[in-house]
């Protein structure tokens, strides 16, 4: 059963091959092996009635790996044990054991806040702080303090650059983020996200509540971000699946049903629970 230490150190996930923290000395990802997390028997539970039920799957670096399948069907849920969300959520337990680049996030003494760092997340309801736009971009840098102003502001820069936001924003940076429109603010949480520079991204419905213009900036995003990061996104829109995503897992009753590229779920998944999901015959 995994279960958080009471006492977890920010250096626990620390390894002769592999720093868990970031920082200059850690050594580049090992070129035999393209997996960036895998997940094995992970099965969910709340209050002891599963959720996820044994799913076991590999996300392979610089990839964009999209979930889907009917509402209430575990993939947002696995998605959040990616970076030990679900360890919030009071009855949550979870069995089975999820990796990053070959250690055991949930191993004893590991620092979740670490994790997150390092596996970030953007949720489906665009959620920024009511501060300044900067501000935003800045907390997480601030919580993890040793950087002095000059270095939060090139970060800052950065991570509105990458989320294709710094041109729209340069010039109002100590305005209230709850000031942009619904697109800007998702990627204004996109640019929270990658100011810390995490390895992983995880993202939950993210186009969900925005009009047709904001989504289309918002794929356009993802598919830019793949050159320098790992993707992992939940999503109710097929269409949308198929035009970011590299492959696709299909989620149903808690179970992962099948995983597969992209191309290969859509024209000829090898299971008939997939072929009639993709094809709207439920959910």
């Amino acid at each position: 059963m995994i279960a958080a230490s009471p006492a977890l150190s920010r250096n626990a996930l620390r390894a002769p091959a592999l720093p868990f923290a970031r920082g200059v000395d850690r050594p580049a990802e090992d070129a035999r092996t393209d997996t960036k997390m895998r997940a094995e028997g992970v099965t969910i539970a709340y209050g002891g009635r599963p959720a996820v039920k044994d799913v076991s799957l590999g996300v392979n670096a610089h990839e964009v790996l999209a979930l889907i399948g009917p509402s209430g069907c575990g993939k947002s849920t696995f998605l959040r044990s990616l970076n030990r969300m679900n360890d919030t959520i009071h009855g949550a337990t979870t069995s089975g054991r999820i990796e990053l680049e070959g250690q055991d996030i949930y191993a004893h003494g590991v620092d979740p806040v670490m994790v997150r760092r390092r596996i970030g997340m953007v949720f489906q309801r665009s959620n920024p702080f009511p501060k300044s736009i900067f501000e935003n971009v800045a907390y997480g840098l601030r919580i993890a303090g040793a950087m002095g102003k000059a270095d939060i502001a090139g970060r800052v820069e950065k991570a509105l650059r990458q989320a294709a936001l710094w041109d729209e924003v340069k010039d109002r940076l100590h305005d209230s983020g709850l000031g942009l429109s619904g697109g800007q603010q998702q990627r204004l949480c996109i640019a929270r996200a990658l100011a810390v520079e995490p390895d992983v991204l995880l993202m939950d419905e993210p186009a969900s509540a925005l009009d047709p213009i904001a989504t289309a900036k918002l794929e356009e995003l993802v598919l830019e971000l793949r050159s320098s990061l790992t993707i992992v996104i939940v999503t109710h829109n097929m269409q949308q699946a198929l035009r970011i995503s590299q492959r696709t897992g299909f989620f149903n009753l808690g179970r992962l049903v099948e995983i597969d590229e992209t191309s290969v779920i859509f024209s000829s998944p090898r299971e008939k629970e997939t072929k009639d999901y993709v094809e709207g015959r439920f959910g």
